[in-house]
């Protein structure tokens, strides 16, 4: 059995499977480091690489070496001041230990320098994502009612007629006759050159300019009898068929831009909706992301308006509620989707409407949702609006509420909403 070493130096001028291994191993404390980092960022690069840093302690290996051993005999030199038990006091404060820097010394002992690398994006959206997941996804066709697509599957030598590809054919019949007479065209202009020559020497050459005239012909016949097309050139489309994913999902994203909703306050709740689009994107390849902005009137927006539109106004939560339930009755058939949910407000809400949102989830939303998750940005009480959903929650297990205080809180209550079940029950 042969053993294959990757030695090959990436563009740190360090092995990547070093790295990976290095990756691997100390996952924890820069997973650590990664969700300290994310409540730092802006809104526009969270999908770029990071910093990390991590205690230098965390990275030492261990080290082997030879003690001391035998038999020696040593002097040790004895002093005037202390004797065996005396106990020393230690110094005053700012008295430190009298080195040459400008600062104070530090009275807990030793140190360590933190140790700093850079890790890619790809790195960097692999360890924010890890152990996350859209829960409840389930397969909503039934087993038996396969549904199957065709594509197009390359090219292949035989087939209908009708799926002959005429170009790619040519381009085979060309690249053939270059291939079998390049070689007798060759040789026909150097028969030609030898005639040329002999006819322009002084002497007469009959027989050898006959010769090559007859080799000439003979190479221009062999010539003539390549085929312009020849079955070995035929090139016919094909096609399969795969069938359609029975998993389909959509995720609904309804923001409050209410004048209420101050610039720092929208501020999180892009960051957490961005958090939000890059683990659908990453982690899911069929999932359709449904962008409604609301105040007293909801609006269904593409990503760029959603994110960017200076829009404001009062504060109307059902019309978004409704919006939504439109949305789903028109495109979206519970029957082959699974549908989520995940809004972001400060809470303010017109007091006569909060009921209206409650009546809204349980009877026209949360039967056919997969999972509603309700995010809270505010420093100030809880209310109305968070204390309707409180009954709601209570009485649904599929709803999620959380508060976010600062931006250091997106990240880890990200998690807490969408964490794999599994990691809930192994904390648990």
């Amino acid at each position: 059995m042969a053993h294959f070493i990757d030695r090959r130096l990436n563009s740190k001028g360090k092995s990547t499977v070093n790295r990976q291994r290095f990756l691997r191993r100390y996952k924890k404390q820069i997973k650590g480091s990664v969700a300290d980092a994310i409540g730092q960022r802006s809104v526009t690069d969270v999908d770029s690489g990071e910093s990390i840093t991590i205690p230098k302690r965390d990275v030492s290996e261990p080290v082997f070496h030879t003690g001391k051993g035998g038999v020696r005999d040593m002097v040790h030199p004895g002093n005037d001041q202390f004797t065996r038990g005396d106990r020393i006091e230690r110094p005053e404060d700012n008295e430190g230990g009298g080195g040459s820097g400008q600062g104070d010394a530090s009275d807990q002992g030793e140190g360590q320098d933190e140790f700093s690398f850079q890790i890619s994006k790809d790195e960097y959206l692999d360890l924010l994502f890890d152990d996350l997941e859209l829960p409840n996804l389930k397969k909503t066709q039934y087993n038996k009612v396969v549904q199957y697509e065709t594509y197009r599957a390359g090219y292949q030598t035989d087939g209908n007629p009708a799926n002959l590809d005429i170009v790619r054919s040519l381009k085979g019949s060309v690249a053939r006759r270059i291939a079998l007479t390049a070689g007798k065209k060759r040789a026909i202009k150097e028969a030609q050159q030898k005639i040329a020559a002999f006819k322009a020497d002084t002497h007469e050459h009959p027989i050898e300019i006959a010769a090559l005239e007859l080799e000439i012909e003979a190479l221009q016949q062999r010539i003539k009898r390549v085929p312009f097309i020849d079955t070995f050139d035929l090139r016919f489309k094909n096609y399969d068929k795969r069938p359609i994913p029975t998993s389909k999902a959509v995720m609904f994203c309804l923001m409050d831009v209410s004048g209420s909703m101050d610039q720092a306050t929208k501020e999180v709740a892009k960051r957490f909706y961005i958090l939000l689009y890059l683990f659908l994107t990453r982690n899911y390849k069929d999932v359709d992301v449904v962008y409604i902005r609301h105040h007293t009137q909801a609006k269904e927006v593409d990503e760029q308006e959603f994110f960017y539109s200076q829009e404001t106004g009062g504060t109307i939560v059902s019309s978004a509620l409704k919006l939504m339930d439109q949305i789903v009755q028109e495109r979206y058939d519970s029957q082959e989707w699974n549908i989520y949910a995940a809004q972001a407000s400060d809470g303010d809400n017109w007091a006569d409407d909060s009921p209206t949102c409650g009546e809204l989830l349980r009877k026209a939303l949360l039967p056919y949702t997969r999972y509603y998750a309700y995010i809270e940005i505010t420093t100030r009480s809880h209310q109305s609006l968070w204390r309707e959903y409180e009954s709601v929650a209570q009485s649904n297990g599929n709803f999620a509420m959380k508060h976010i205080q600062d931006p250091q809180d997106i990240f880890p209550i990200f998690r807490e909403l969408f964490k794999k079940e599994q990691a809930k029950q192994t904390e648990g």
